[in-house]
């Protein structure tokens, strides 16, 4: 299908065939609409070349096993449905998402097991979590009192679409006027925010919480990047409160890399303005992506 299609806004992998982003769709009867019943990850393409593929990949896959998933292809085969999503619309900065989803049982059964699971894929322009203005001002941050699912029941870890707690506290922060939101557990420490990782500066050392939330790979990139410029980490609970007051407050996400926070809650981060450290990790962030450590180039039709 994909001569004489236009792939100018995206292309997606839908059923073994290459489709416009616009004609891409799921059954109404797949339990991954139905239910949720579904895992994804999502990598970026920067300037012509995937940002850490093979760890996208590693969780995704990983994410598969968790939740009893299975895409059907190897992570070469995936790669190419990727690379050839992103080559077909022909972008340089794009957003790129693999999906598995439990697909359909025999009508009348509930048995997941006999489900046979449908592997999906798009490729659109890069999506960035904040605009131009908040980047420049930094975000405010409200802290929900709205708890993330516990982990007892959804492994964060596994990357997943069950975002209704996710989304009731975002519209509870945008009603209250901020930009965006993080979410607690029942201890009280913040955890995470929808589709981002939440990092503290207090006392000169960097803090992201430890459990109740996704292992980003920005996450991981942060943490990276800080042992590689000597600034020291902590992993542990985040108590609400500690956040607060903290001198520097940050998100992480591959929608925008490290994305800086000035207001928590109303009130303003340390001075009010971007701190130096953030400033310094997204720099960082940013010049990493030219790094062929970590990125690998997209082979475009036509080059």
């Amino acid at each position: 299908m994909t001569a004489a299609c236009d792939f100018s806004q995206g292309a997606a992998f839908v059923r073994g065939e290459f489709v416009p982003i616009g004609q891409a769709c799921v059954p109404i009867t797949d339990w991954g609409f139905l239910r949720s019943d579904a895992t994804y990850d999502v990598v970026t393409v920067w300037e012509g070349a995937f940002f850490r593929l093979d760890a996208h990949l590693d969780r995704f896959l990983a994410s598969c096993g968790r939740f009893r998933l299975d895409p059907g292809r190897s992570r070469d085969e995936i790669t190419a449905v990727l690379e050839r999503c992103v080559s077909l619309a022909r972008l340089r900065r794009s957003y790129v998402e693999m999906i598995v989803t439990r697909g359909q049982p025999p009508w009348g059964s509930r048995d997941p097991r006999q489900a046979v699971n449908q592997f999906y894929a798009f490729a659109v322009p890069y999506v960035w979590i904040a605009n131009d203005e908040q980047r420049q001002r930094g975000l405010h941050l409200r802290i929900s009192e709205v708890q993330r699912i516990p982990a007892a029941s959804v492994d964060p870890r596994a990357k997943n679409y069950h975002w209704n707690d996710l989304t009731m506290g975002l519209l509870g922060a945008l009603d209250a006027g901020a930009d965006t939101v993080v979410l607690t557990d029942a201890a009280g420490n913040v955890v995470e925010g929808p589709g981002f990782n939440v990092f503290a500066v207090t006392g000169g050392r960097l803090v992201t919480p430890a459990e109740g939330v996704l292992e980003g790979v920005t996450r991981r990139t942060v943490l990276e990047m800080a042992h590689a410029l000597g600034i020291p980490c902590e992993v542990r609970a985040l108590p609400a409160a500690e956040a607060r007051a903290a001198q520097e407050v940050f998100l992480s996400t591959s929608g925008g890399g490290v994305l800086p926070v000035t207001r928590v809650d109303g009130q303003a981060v340390g001075s009010g303005g971007v701190g130096p450290l953030t400033r310094q990790l997204a720099k960082t962030y940013w010049d990493w992506h030219a790094d062929p450590r970590y990125s690998t180039p997209v082979r475009y039709d036509g080059d």
